[in-house]
């Protein structure tokens, strides 16, 4: 079942006696899980019928005991199993998956990778119970899946505002939804998101961000792409190198897809590189300065980068030292 019909099921009170949530990607199961927790039950019938339970301090019986308690006046018996990927035996479980109280909701969080197939229980968890894999959206998803998310809210977006927030925060959707809940609670609903209410509401600086960092590659705007990476390099806890150099990869990453698509149409172009054909000049201008064989190098060259801010070879050299040496190699 894909996570909207499985909210959409919740907001109509279609509920499943147990839900198995697991993946790499922890947002989808915390809206699953929360949504549950604060939703099923009122404030008085949640004393007595919901508990949350955590891995690391419970075991599999206690699970089954717990779930199979009768509420006591409410509709359900809410458990809820946080960090349930500490859990080493689940055998005891598969008969309950098998059989489950209609009057229980079981919700399983087991995040970041996929329980054992082989267990029986597991196999009675995939055939019986909402069985959902919360899976990492590939980066050329991200960018929708913000521009999707801030609608929702009741804005739109320029997309180069949309690149700012993606580029600086990351690919990590609670963060990204963080954020965007702190636009929401200060920018009037309707309002078109641009770059400076990105930087007065985020905190994210529109002119310091690894977007523009790249721009100024593309361009090969060598005053400019400096002028960052000595803002980068007098702010290392705000723009770390395991966020910069990502993201100067991936955008060398594109741009070689770019070459391969050079003849086709924008639309093709704009699929292939996984980008908003808003910024197909941009990788237009990119492979004007990059050649493939140029573009091959800078890849080593960022592989030796990445080994360094690990402390790899020079492991004496700053975050700026690194980045100095990187953009001459990219820009000359």
């Amino acid at each position: 079942m894909e996570f909207s019909q499985i909210i959409k099921d919740l907001k109509a009170k279609k509920y499943q006696p147990v839900y198995f949530l697991f993946g790499e990607e922890e947002y989808f199961i915390d809206r699953i899980s929360d949504y549950i927790e604060e939703h099923v039950l009122d404030s008085s019938e949640k004393e007595f019928n919901q508990t949350v339970l955590y891995g690391l301090e419970t075991d599999v019986l206690s699970i089954v005991s717990a779930a199979k308690r009768y509420p006591m006046m409410a509709p359900y018996n809410v458990i809820i199993i946080k960090e349930a990927q500490n859990i080493k035996k689940w055998d005891a479980l598969e008969s309950y998956f098998k059989n489950p109280l209609d009057s229980t909701i079981l919700v399983i969080n087991h995040k970041f990778k996929k329980p054992d197939g082989r267990s029986k229980a597991i196999k009675a968890a995939k055939e019986h119970s909402v069985f959902f894999e919360s899976k990492k959206l590939y980066e050329d998803k991200i960018v929708a899946w913000v521009e999707k998310f801030i609608q929702a809210k009741g804005y739109t977006i320029e997309p180069k505002a949309t690149m700012l927030m993606v580029e600086s925060i990351g690919l990590e959707l609670t963060k990204l939804s963080n954020e965007i809940g702190k636009l929401s609670l200060n920018v009037k609903k309707g309002t078109l998101i641009t770059p400076d209410i990105i930087e007065q509401n985020v905190g994210i600086s529109k002119e310091y961000n690894v977007f523009e960092l790249t721009d100024a590659i593309s361009n090969r705007n060598i005053l400019k792409a400096n002028k960052i990476i000595n803002h980068f390099g007098a702010n290392e806890k705000s723009y770390p190198l395991p966020l910069v150099l990502p993201t100067i990869y991936r955008y060398f990453s594109q741009l070689l897809l770019f070459h391969t698509v050079k003849g086709a149409d924008n639309r093709t172009k704009a699929s292939v590189v996984g980008v908003n054909p808003y910024f197909l000049k941009s990788f237009e201008i990119g492979a004007k300065h990059y050649p493939v064989k140029k573009i091959a190098r800078i890849i080593s060259a960022l592989r030796s980068a990445d080994l360094q801010s690990k402390g790899v070879g020079s492991s004496s050299s700053s975050n700026l030292d690194i980045l100095k040496e990187l953009l001459f190699i990219i820009l000359h």
